[in-house]
């Protein structure tokens, strides 16, 4: 922007440059209504203002610099209302609800103050009492809490609900063992010796491959043992020790009679026919399942006494999840007497009912485990929180002193499901005795140490005993996660559907259940009969 004055001091004429084009402004003075001094004091005020308008001018552009201003007419638009004090309010108005809702933050939200249930209704309520906005307020802050209080109590249900389903027994595999129980009594060919007597040398021949499974769901048994021997390219080299309850060795021992996996061999024993297991070699896992507030405890009301307040729905589920019923189970401590009830073998796979085996095992058998007793994956190696980035932290309550005093949080954990046990080694160590030891202890610490079942007596007891092998061998979390990779789960050995969403379970997760679906055998007349459907 330019000032010219004419020689003679009659006009003024002011320029400026817009896009390339000038825009000129011209002032005529009359000579005989403007003297000199008047003309020289109307260019000193002048020369005091210009600045100021020019530095309003340049705030106007910066702040509009995405739409250039440089002609007059754009200036007047912008420069028109700040000089006429008409300021946009919309700052103002922002920073004015921003302290309203501080204020409605920390107040009390009034007690006779109705909460409309819905944001439609909420509009409704403005337009026809006209609210302040303090009311307004009020009404936002008490519906979001409403919503988050509705929330977190149906996330709560949502987790008991998941809980008793996945401590249940589904209509089907209930089904299964009846009838398969019947069979047992009413059909020789369902009681026949398993295995025949000609194979009986072959339980205790440490020239084959040994798996012991502990379970009392026979159609988890089923799919576990069809696995194995249809991914093995030696499946008379395989013998499965299938362990169970009393009440259920009738139906297991019916199913695996009347459905054979030769030229696998199948020995099928129940927990009452080892003369081990008496009181006076299990009397820690005796009073466990009989202690009457153990039992209260895996089997009693899980909200009773429970401040839900307090937590949040993750430590929640982990709470339950340490609550279920099976780790009062002696089938479920059963694998830490292993020694005792094979005397005769030395190595052995253990594998939990919940796995699926999608390739051949046996060069574990060739893994040196360096003396140590456990070939087992290592579940601190992972970033994932549920399964792979577990220490003992995550298992034991280390503000109890003796904890404290002979553990280390950060001490890696390993998992259970599918072991490689060289009991020759085993044989020689106190594992068992440390194991018992100190399950006393926290039973008289009334489960204050931990609260995980048995995997976290095991975590002592074989301290110092593990050789860690790879973890492409034993994939975890496929009952946790619904978001496991698929093509890693094609790659693992074995899949372990540990946590609650058991693929025989309706809350199981479909994407994954057809890796455990595809060893079952739809086409048996008692499946069928059961209507247990492939789904």
């Amino acid at each position: 922007m330019q000032l010219h004055f004419s020689p003679s001091m009659r006009s003024i004429t002011i320029s400026s440059t817009n896009n390339g084009f000038i825009d000129l402004m011209k002032i005529k003075v009359a000579a005989r209504h403007i003297s000199y001094r008047t003309l020289f004091h109307t260019i000193l005020i002048l020369a005091f203002l210009l600045p100021f308008v020019f530095i309003l001018t340049a705030l106007v552009t910066l702040e509009g610099s995405v739409n250039k201003c440089s002609s007059f007419d754009c200036l007047g638009r912008r420069l028109g209302p700040r000089l006429l004090g008409r300021v946009d309010d919309s700052g103002r108005l922002v920073r004015d609800f921003y302290n309203i809702l501080n204020e409605v933050k920390t107040g009390e939200i009034p007690a006779d103050l109705k909460l409309p249930e819905s944001f439609d209704k909420l509009v409704s309520d403005m337009q026809t009492n006209q609210y302040d906005a303090k009311t307004f307020a009020f009404m936002l802050r008490g519906m979001i809490e409403k919503f988050e209080r509705d929330i977190r109590e149906s996330k709560f249900a949502e987790l008991m609900n998941k809980h008793f389903a996945a401590s249940s027994i589904p209509k089907g595999i209930h089904c299964l063992s009846l009838r398969l129980t019947d069979e047992y009594s009413s059909n020789a060919h369902a009681r026949r010796q398993l295995p025949p007597p000609e194979l009986l040398p072959l339980l205790s021949d440490n020239s084959y491959h040994h798996f012991i499974l502990s379970t009392d769901n026979i159609l988890a048994a089923a799919v576990v043992v069809n696995s194995a021997v249809q991914s093995s390219p030696r499946p008379e080299k395989i013998v499965f020790h299938v362990i169970t309850d009393k009440k259920t060795y009738a139906g297991m021992h019916s199913w695996f009679a009347l459905n054979s996996v030769a030229p696998a061999v199948v020995e099928i024993k129940g927990i009452h026919q080892f003369d081990w297991l008496t009181r006076e070699n299990v009397p820690v896992l005796e009073a466990v399942e009989n202690q009457n507030g153990i039992r209260d405890y895996y089997h009693g009301n899980h909200i009773a006494g429970a401040n839900l307040s307090d937590t949040n729905p993750r430590k929640f589920a982990s709470k339950l999840q340490a609550r279920s019923p099976k780790y009062i189970s002696l089938l479920n401590h059963l694998r830490i007497y292993l020694p005792e009830l094979f005397p005769n073998l030395d190595k052995v796979v253990f594998l939990d009912d919940d796995v699926v085996i999608q390739r051949d095992l046996s060069p574990l058998w060739e893994i040196d485990l360096e003396g140590k007793v456990n070939g087992a994956v290592e579940t601190c190696r992972g970033e994932d929180e549920w399964v792979m980035s577990k220490h003992f932290r995550n298992y034991f309550n280390f503000s109890h002193p003796l904890i404290s005093k002979h553990l280390d949080p950060d001490e890696c954990a390993w998992a259970y499901g599918m072991n490689i046990f060289d009991l020759g080694a085993w044989r020689r160590t106190n594992i068992r005795e440390t194991y018992h030891s100190w399950l006393k202890e926290n039973l008289r610490s009334n489960l204050t140490m931990w609260k995980l079942g048995t995997l976290p007596p095991a975590l002592i007891a074989f301290k110092g005993h593990v050789h860690p092998i790879d973890p492409s061998w034993h994939m975890l979390g496929l009952g946790y996660q619904s978001n496991t990779n698929l093509e890693n789960v094609k790659k693992a050995a074995v899949i372990h559907y540990n946590g609650q969403s058991k693929p025989w379970l309706p809350i199981g997760f479909e994407h994954l259940r057809p890796f455990w679906t595809k060893y079952v055998n739809y086409s048996n007349d008692f499946v069928r009969n059961c209507h247990i459907l492939e789904s």
